[in-house]
């Protein structure tokens, strides 16, 4: 059996799986909502069933690495595992599960792969691609400047947003300013930080990674299941995205799953995540978001065969 090598992300909310063989053909993708994160704002550290939930998954991943032959791989963690006093338990066991690599990625490491798995099949264009990656704890944006990739990763997440400030439930004005507010705080320190972010705005091809923004296109396109054709560079407009959020928002986490394209493991956290891309489109003052499915696991893999 030919070799192949696999990219594991064991995210704050969800852990995925990208198996490829040398041609880089896609062998398997898989995803499942584990909420590695659950807790790590209050606790500091990860919770044993949240780690418990996230280690079943890696032993499928581990099945189907053996089935396809992968003889190299590499296991990443970002925000949950970085923020937590535990991570390195973590990492080790998750480490002896997958028989590869396991490392925790700096900021602007999991900017790099993310970048390189999201622009490779883009067409050439004349301004910067800028992207946009929600996670459940983070969110980092990076563009091409020259040879240098520019990126920050800010202390923004889905599920980090969802507990500190929106809640899980109803929308209400007070959590509202509160989630606006803590995320413009960030925003703010984005642009203090990283001073060459002012440089793009309203010069950038936005293109948007990973749960989020997936959810959002599946939900614009009305899928009752998933259809990656339709969703992979999929354009969103802004007025879209107020749309899901006003509507959703309304709505309980229950009655947010009744709407094709919501995806479960998802419903109580995706609120938050819109709150974070319309604060990201307003301070790019872009109107449109272009949608990847091609994301940091296709960085990992694509680097990996070429080591």
């Amino acid at each position: 059996m030919a070799s192949a090598v696999a990219a594991i992300d064991c995210g704050s909310n969800s852990t995925r799986a990208l198996l490829v063989d040398q041609s880089n053909t896609t062998l398997a993708r898989e995803m499942y909502i584990t909420r590695l994160s659950q807790g790590v704002d209050a606790a500091g550290s990860l919770l044993p069933e949240a780690m418990e939930r996230t280690f079943d998954v890696l032993e499928r991943y581990r099945g189907q690495c053996d089935e396809v032959g992968v003889t190299r791989g590499l296991l990443v963690a970002t925000s949950a595992v970085r923020d937590a006093s535990n991570g390195g338990v973590f990492l080790r066991r998750a480490a002896e599960i997958m028989g590869f690599e396991a490392k925790v990625l700096r900021g602007e490491e999991e900017a790099a792969y993310s970048y390189a798995g999201a622009t490779a099949d883009l067409a050439m264009v004349n301004e910067s691609t800028m992207i946009v990656d929600v996670g459940g704890g983070s969110t980092e944006l990076a563009f091409e400047r020259g040879d240098t990739l520019i990126s920050y990763s800010m202390q923004l997440g889905c599920v980090r947003v969802t507990e500190r400030a929106l809640g899980k439930g109803v929308v209400t004005p007070s959590s509202d300013a509160a989630a606006r507010g803590m995320i413009e705080d960030e925003l703010n320190r984005a642009f203090t930080s990283t001073p060459a972010l002012s440089e793009v705005v309203a010069k950038v091809r936005l293109v948007g990674l990973a749960g989020t923004v997936a959810t959002l296109a599946s939900l614009d396109a009305g899928l009752a299941i998933y259809d990656r054709d339709a969703v992979h560079h999929r354009m969103i407009t802004r007025e879209t995205l107020w749309h899901w959020r006003d509507l959703l928002g309304a709505e309980s986490p229950e009655a947010r799953l009744r709407h094709p394209g919501m995806i479960q493991g998802r419903e109580d956290v995706f609120v938050a995540g819109l709150y974070i891309l319309d604060a990201v489109m307003e301070r790019f003052q872009v109107d449109e978001l272009l949608s990847s499915e091609n994301d940091i696991l296709d960085g990992i893999t694509a680097a990996l065969l070429r080591s």
